[in-house]
């Protein structure tokens, strides 16, 4: 049977530049950072001060408040984007089509906050004070459970739970569910909430976190005087249907999903594998998927966290796959705006990506002020640039040497 085509006809987003679609792509054409001082621990516990936190966020817009309050923030967001993401591509879920549609969100660490408040609970209080909701509130799998709950989704239901590739993962793996025919319509993304004290502490602990304590200038991918990545959260969120079935329907079409390639580094468990090979590898397998050669991608996505490692070998990685034309193509990290939002990156990537090729528009690499030797490709410093966009590479690389990439492409 030959491959079922996948488009993307919906969109949905929670982030630190903004609480739709619209006005996430705004500010991220407009080169407008998200990140501020961190709210939502005691900044002056840590050594690390700011964070990408969503801001004016009311789960009342998208749900009961009684429902709302039986969720994670990492579900809450993931509601919201999935309801806008469905009402964009105005897909109609109800008893002649609810089987056919699938849900598949990633989250890279799940409810970290409803976690603490309990054993918080638990400690001061004893155990019988625990909530009956702690583990539905904080399990990672519960955005994609709630989300086929709340809009009545009853295909396959997932959550691919790979560090700062589950979103992604959880993309990629949506993509080929519809391309085989086990579903024909799947919401699919990554969501996360994780800015409380003991994530803080830990990445803080691991030194991964930027120290910077000009919260617009810290997340500064590719630039030399790069020191860690801002912990960033939100949802980012598609509709993957097959082609069939958004013509039938009049769907506007973004454009298509056409390539997913995923390796492991087998390497170490939060440094990339040496040159970013394992990343490399990942690459080729998505243009591989795609049946695009290196010299047809028009714009990379970087996985770009701003860490000394991570920006210089995902750099070698894209020298290795696209090899001359590397130089040609034009890299940004968006993580330069909206800090690095772990589980959700590639669900946000993803609608990024999917938004620069309906605009023609290339989204910056802010903070962009010292080149590193080590990196030397073309990463759009700075300020945004129009361009006809054809095919983007979105590249994902998660703790546990979990590398992903995707491949979306305008649909023609």
């Amino acid at each position: 049977m030959e491959a079922r085509r996948v488009v993307v006809t919906g969109l949905g987003a929670v982030t630190p530049v903004g609480n739709n679609v619209d006005q996430m792509w705004e500010n991220i054409a407009a080169g407008k950072s998200g990140i501020d001082f961190v709210t939502r621990v005691n900044k002056d516990d840590f050594p690390a001060k700011v964070a990408a936190e969503v801001k004016d966020f009311d789960p009342t817009q998208y749900m009961e408040k009684k429902d709302a309050r039986k969720m994670d923030l990492f579900t809450q967001f993931a509601v919201a984007a999935a309801k806008m993401a469905v009402e964009d591509a105005k897909l109609t879920i109800d008893d002649s089509n609810a089987h056919r549609v699938g849900v598949w969100i990633g989250s890279g660490i799940g409810g970290m906050a409803t976690w603490e408040d309990q054993h918080q609970k638990f400690l001061e209080k004893g155990p019988k004070r625990v909530s009956p909701f702690f583990v539905p509130m904080m399990i990672p799998d519960m955005a994609a459970g709630q989300v086929s709950i709340q809009l009545g989704a009853k295909g396959i239901n997932s959550c691919s739970v790979t560090a700062c590739a589950s979103g992604a993962n959880s993309i990629g793996d949506a993509f080929k569910a519809v391309q085989r025919g086990d579903v024909d319509y799947i919401i699919a993304g990554g969501t996360e909430a994780p800015i409380s004290n003991m994530a803080f502490a830990g990445f803080s602990a691991m030194k991964a976190l930027s120290l910077n304590e000009d919260p617009q200038k810290a997340s500064r991918p590719f630039d030399e005087n790069r020191d860690g990545f801002v912990m960033g959260e939100g949802s980012g969120i598609l509709i993957l249907e097959t082609l069939e079935s958004a013509l039938e329907r009049g769907a506007k079409i973004y454009g298509e999903i056409v390539g997913y390639g995923a390796t492991g580094d087998a390497f170490h468990i939060t440094a990339p594998a040496e040159h970013g090979e394992g990343a490399a590898r990942a690459m080729q397998h998505a243009l591989n998927d795609a049946g695009i050669s290196p010299d047809e991608v028009d714009y990379i996505n970087a996985h770009g966290t701003s860490t000394a490692l991570n920006d210089k070998y995902e750099t070698e990685a894209i020298k290795t796959v696209l090899g001359s034309h590397a130089h040609k193509v034009a890299v940004s990290s968006t993580k330069s705006m909206t800090g690095h939002l772990l589980g959700a990156a590639g669900g946000i990537e993803s609608v990024i990506s999917i938004k620069a090729i309906e605009s023609s528009l290339i989204p910056a690499t802010i903070n962009y002020e010292t080149p590193d030797p080590d990196c030397d490709l073309d990463y759009v410093p700075n300020e945004a640039r129009k361009q006809d966009v054809n095919v983007v590479v979105s590249n994902s690389l998660g703790f546990g040497g979990h590398n992903v990439a995707l491949v979306f492409k305008k649909y023609q």
